[in-house]
This record gives structure tokens, C-alpha cells and sequence, in this order.
């Protein structure tokens, strides 16, 4: 007999976590809990209490997460201008941390024992997850059925539910798109199917939120973004909350196809991955932030900004988001941000995003000293021919002493 007498599951109401909530349930013999987050995958989620009420489930909790979603993930992520190996804006890593901080919440709340998720043993999210979960909750127990079952494929979760009674419409899930889909308001992932050879090249009809960069419109769309302290508060000078900010830069970012990317990433559990990425929306603020913070941050704090992103990245995309070094830098990344205020003007154009303008009262640039034209003596050019001889110094020593680079 389990000493497990009541688990907290993230559920959406589909496939996989429906096997689960069974498995728990015949295997553990325990109360289920589901728990199913809004965090603006595109899909309606009440439908996830119908299908956990038919399996006997009581207590089911399904949650609007999307204004906190943006709000105390995607902005904080964004100020940093995060952006893994490169290429990857960490759609599906930043919504983990959140998940499982209302998981655990969830489970104190109801005096559960334990959580489950539906992650395989190849992937990041069970890192993710469980990271989160025991920041938050050292003692909790974690129960991952991919890492202990025998089901390995979609044929045998759908024969485990025609064996065990499970109700699941069987002829959408036949027609299931053949990628491994995952969605919200920052982005949308595909894995799987043809993607798994690294040569293929991805489907038309695979994108849903992009029109692709040929059939965008021939004539530019011109947006302006205002800033407070590093997060956008307006679109073309209407208000918006954080959630509605991303929906639609979404949509405008689609409607000019911007934010496609296809990358082979290198995973927390050492493997390789292939994936494809929309996310319209987040490359725009990547864009916009970093014009903002351009023209407001001095040299060396952007700099040292930059030299830190990285770890950064490398903590949310490794689900350490509730570590206290990400906690740390985020801090300091927060104090930077204080002077990033503003407004940047963007051109939009067949997927590229073009900087068109950009001001703000806490400027930097000097238009007096920068200029090509007569500077009234606000820069005087004499002086650095010594800044040059000094910082040549150490070099001119080395060659007098026969250490040439040649």
C-alpha cells in the first residue's frame, strides 16, 4: 500500500495526462488532484473539467496564470534580453518555474502528498518541474509515470485507455498533429515527426501563428512602444496590460511573419533536440529592449549585461529559476533597468524588425559631443591622442622587449 494518499497532477486534459490520472489513481492508489494552468496556450481549458470530473476526480483547479505568466516571468526574462545559444527565446522554459510554484502552492493547499507531471525521462521539463518544486518544497515527492511506466508510444496510451475505461475521444486523438506541440503566450514549440531528421526543412502548414516572411504583406507596419523601467506598457500609445502587450505583438509580429526559428539545441540532459520556434511577440521586445536600453544604459553596466546573460539563459532554459544565484542577477538586472524609459519606434517588414526611432528623457546620447558637425568645443579631439598612448602602453613594451605579433 502507497504511502502516497493524494497527488497534485499538471493536467491538460489530454492524452498523456489522462493515462495519468488513471495510473495514479489504479497504481498508488490515491486521490488525484488536477491542476490546469491558462497560460494563453490557444486552447480552451475548461474542457479539462469535464474529462477530470468523468475519472472521479474531486478537487480540480484551473487557473488564469496569464497576466502573472508575463507579469513575473516573460517581462523579468526579457529585461535581461535573455536568449539561449543564441537563437532560442525560451518559450516553453519560462513557464515551468510558474507551473510549479502554483503546483506546490496546490498541493499545501489541499494537504497533498505529492505532485506529478506528464515530462518524459528525455526531456528538460522534468528538470524544470522538479527543480521548481524542491526550491519551494524541499519534502515533497515527485512522481513522474514517464520514468516508471511501460508505455512508450501513442498507440499503447490509447489501448491502456480502451483497457481501463478512460474517456478519450479516439478519433481526434488519431488525428493529432504528428509534432509534439507546446504553447502559451510567449511562444509555440514543434518537435517530432519530419523535424526529427535536423535536413528536413519544416513544413508550411506546420506554423500557426506566422504567415511566412513571402507572403507577408508588401508594405511595412510601423508600431511604437513605450518602456517603464524595462517593460512595455503601451503600444502605440494605448495602454495595455502585460499579457495583452504580448497578445498583440503577437498578432501584429504574425501578420508580418516575424519570429520562425528552427534550431538544434543542446538539451540539460546531454542529448541534442531539434525544434522549431514561433514566438512573434517576444523577438519584437527583444528588438525594442535593446534599442531602449541603447540609448539609456551606460557602456559598462550594458556590457556587463551582456557578459552575464548567458548564465542567465543558461539557469531558465536549466529550470533554475528559484535558484539564488537567478534570483541574484536578477536583482541587479532590476536596479538596471530603472533608467530603460521610453519610447522606440519599429518598422516590420516580411520578418525582419527594423529599428525606425527611438527617445527617451533619461538619454544618454549627447547630440552636442557625438555630432560630425561643429561641436562648440564640447569634445576635444586632442585628448585622445592620449588616451591612445596609454592604452597602447603595455603593447609597446611587449614589441620593445621583441614580443611582435608578427
Amino acid at each position: 500500500m502507497s504511502d502516497i494518499k493524494k497527488v497534485v497532477l499538471a493536467y491538460s486534459g489530454g492524452l498523456d495526462t489522462s493515462v495519468i490520472v488513471r495510473w495514479l489513481q489504479d497504481n498508488y492508489q490515491c486521490e488525484v488532484v488536477t491542476f490546469t494552468a491558462d497560460i494563453g496556450q490557444g486552447e480552451e481549458v475548461e474542457p479539462a473539467r469535464a474529462k477530470a470530473q468523468a475519472m472521479g476526480v474531486k478537487e480540480i483547479y484551473i487557473d488564469d496564470l496569464r497576466e502573472e505568466f508575463v507579469r513575473d516571468f516573460v517581462f523579468p526574462m526579457f529585461r535581461a534580453n535573455t536568449i539561449y545559444e543564441g537563437e532560442y527565446l525560451l518559450g516553453t522554459s519560462i513557464a515551468r518555474p510558474l507551473i510549479a510554484k502554483r503546483l506546490i502552492e496546490i498541493a499545501n493547499e489541499t494537504s497533498a502528498d505529492a505532485i506529478s507531471h506528464g515530462a518524459t525521462g528525455k526531456g528538460n521539463d522534468q528538470v524544470r518541474f522538479e527543480l521548481g518544486a524542491y526550491a519551494l518544497k524541499p519534502g515533497i515527492k515527485v512522481i513522474a509515470p514517464w520514468r516508471e511506466w511501460d508505455l512508450t508510444s501513442r498507440e499503447t496510451l490509447m489501448a491502456y485507455c480502451k483497457t481501463h475505461d478512460i474517456p478519450v475521444d479516439y478519433s481526434s486523438a488519431k488525428k493529432k498533429s504528428p509534432y509534439s506541440m507546446d504553447a502559451n503566450l510567449l511562444h509555440i514549440s514543434y518537435e517530432g515527426g519530419v523535424l526529427e531528421s535536423p535536413w528536413a526543412e519544416a513544413e508550411e502548414d506546420m506554423w500557426r501563428w506566422s504567415v511566412s516572411p513571402e507572403a507577408a504583406p508588401d508594405a511595412p507596419t510601423y508600431i511604437e512602444l513605450d518602456f517603464e523601467r524595462g517593460d512595455i506598457v503601451a503600444i502605440d500609445g494605448a495602454a495595455m496590460s502585460p499579457a495583452t502587450v504580448l497578445e498583440t505583438l503577437n498578432k501584429v509580429g504574425g501578420a508580418n511573419g516575424i519570429g520562425r526559428d528552427d534550431i538544434v539545441e543542446n538539451r540539460y540532459v546531454g542529448m541534442k533536440s531539434r525544434g522549431c520556434y514561433e514566438t512573434p511577440g517576444g523577438t519584437i521586445m527583444l528588438k525594442a529592449h535593446r534599442a531602449i536600453e541603447s540609448l539609456t544604459l551606460d557602456r559598462e553596466v550594458a556590457h556587463l549585461k551582456d557578459d552575464l546573460m548567458p548564465r542567465y539563459a543558461n539557469m531558465i532554459y536549466n529550470g533554475y529559476w528559484w535558484s539564488p544565484e537567478r534570483r541574484m542577477l536578477q536583482t541587479a538586472i532590476d536596479e538596471s533597468q530603472q533608467v530603460v524609459n521610453g519610447k522606440v519606434r519599429l518598422k516590420l517588414y516580411k520578418g525582419n524588425v527594423i529599428v525606425a526611432g527611438r527617445q527617451s528623457a533619461d538619454s544618454l546620447f549627447d547630440e552636442s559631443i557625438a555630432t560630425f558637425e561643429e561641436d562648440a568645443g564640447a569634445y576635444n579631439q586632442k585628448d585622445a591622442e592620449g588616451f591612445i598612448k596609454l592604452n597602447a602602453l603595455r603593447m609597446r613594451i611587449a614589441a620593445n622587449k621583441g614580443r611582435s605579433p608578427l
